[in-house]
């Protein structure tokens, strides 16, 4: 008697990735989600709560990547949902002024005594744009310096070389951008003094500005060299141009003051994004007074946007910033430790090489051995070993960033019992890791 094969049935997720794959470019609406460097099916997310994703089949993950950053109180915080319940009740937007802005605004600027005016957007690429037209228009130049491997968003300016996300999807460079936004961007190593003087020598009073994430967060989680930063904040004061942080991902995640304030350097301009939304789009940009008061309706340079604070978002930020207590970083911090402690006990375990870098409630983790200072040493990372270690974490509940050069986030929701099965499922992890290598 013959048996017929029967044919494995679809997941849910491979059928709605199916689908979106017919009405989205790549079945997603941005590059990483695709899964495209570690391989297999996206996870659809149908629900969330606290550290936990829930995808469409019902399974359920820890999940540590935290909408990138963003979710810093865990998903779905009762504080935030009734914020945006109440605010939502009073109408979505209305294209006008808010009180809630102005108090999401003074409630940054007591942190970040640095924003002495803001401008509240949408997105981490439109503060990084923005805040480097209006350093252009307040110099008169027009060259700005950026350092491989940090990420500004996908504007022109800022996609002349490769970063994290552009090297995920397997690409040397994004299309599309014009010779003349390559020619006025400078690229600089990561953590290289040297390279940082000779530009800046070379161009003669040409920079307008330069672009720093100052905790590089979009090649891992690498940390400047000693007097780095503070290097570059001479330069550029030498040169009379501006300082920009792009704190899109550090600002209110390393520490209360975002990284400024934490390693008591004082940017000229900021970029802010990601916590200060409390998990909803939001983003700011600000900094000296004489400098953004060069923004219309005040100044030349015009920069809007329609849903700019949105008073959803800003309810959903003001909730954000009030939980996050003294208290609450300390229990940051100790959740980081702890994945960053579980990460490499489990890799020294299994023989397995492991680079890591802590910064507030973020990690970096490299399969690789020797100190990573920059996106250089980051790309040599054991990329398929990550693929492998991606999946036989996401098989025990665990799930990490779908690509190898991105950071791990940890939220207050992440208590003594997720953090238990996160240490478990990184020994066993590792351990099979660790016979493939062998």
């Amino acid at each position: 008697m013959r048996v017929e094969a029967q044919a494995s049935p679809q997941s849910r997720n491979e059928a709605l990735f199916a689908r979106a794959q017919g009405v989205l470019a790549g079945g997603v609406s941005s590059p990483v989600r695709s899964f495209r460097a570690v391989g297999g099916t996206p996870r659809f997310i149908g629900r969330a709560s606290g550290a936990h994703l829930t995808d469409e089949d019902g399974h359920t993950y820890i999940d540590f990547v935290l909408s990138w950053g963003a979710v810093i109180l865990g998903h779905a915080h009762p504080a935030v949902v009734s914020a945006i319940k109440a605010a939502a009740e009073r109408g979505t937007t209305y294209g006008a002024a808010t009180e809630a802005e102005v108090a999401l605004a003074e409630a940054i600027q007591k942190d970040m005594r640095s924003l002495e005016l803001l401008r509240f957007v949408n997105s981490g690429t439109e503060a990084a744009m923005s805040a480097l037209r209006v350093a252009r228009g307040f110099t008169g130049r027009d060259l700005v310096v950026m350092f491989e491997g940090c990420y500004h968003g996908h504007a022109d300016p800022f996609l002349t070389k490769a970063g994290s996300g552009v090297a995920a999807a397997g690409l040397p460079k994004s299309a599309g951008v014009p010779a003349g936004a390559a020619r006025d961007t400078i690229v600089l190593p990561f953590n290289d003094e040297a390279a940082l003087e000779r530009a800046f020598k070379e161009t003669r009073g040409g920079i307008a500005a330069a672009i720093v994430e100052p905790i590089p967060a979009n090649m891992g989680v690498v940390l400047p060299r000693p007097g780095f930063l503070e290097r570059l904040r001479e330069v550029c004061e030498e040169h009379d141009s501006l300082l920009i942080f792009d704190e899109v991902v550090t600002g209110y995640r390393v520490g209360r003051g975002g990284a400024q304030g934490r390693l008591r350097i004082e940017p000229d301009l900021t970029c802010l994004g990601k916590v200060v939304g409390g998990g909803l789009p939001a983003a700011a940009f600000g900094g000296r007074r004489e400098v953004m008061e060069n923004l219309a309706p005040l100044g030349p340079v015009y920069q809007a946007g329609t849903l700019a604070g949105n008073p959803l978002v800003m309810a959903a930020g003001l909730a954000t910033l009030r939980a996050l207590t003294p208290a609450a970083y300390e229990q940051l911090d100790a959740a980081a430790a702890r994945l960053e402690n579980a990460l490499k006990g489990s890799a020294a375990a299994a023989g397995v090489p492991l680079t890591t870098a802590r910064a507030g409630g973020m990690v970096g983790a490299h399969l690789r051995s020797g100190l990573v200072e920059n996106f250089a040493d980051a790309r040599a990372t054991d990329l398929d070993g990550y693929r492998r270690l991606f999946h036989a974490l996401l098989g025990r509940g665990i799930y990490f960033p779908p690509s190898p050069l991105e950071a791990l986030f940890v939220s207050l929701a992440h208590g003594a019992s997720a953090m238990a099965k996160t240490d478990r499922a990184a020994a066993d992890a590792f351990a099979t890791l660790g016979r493939r290598v062998g």
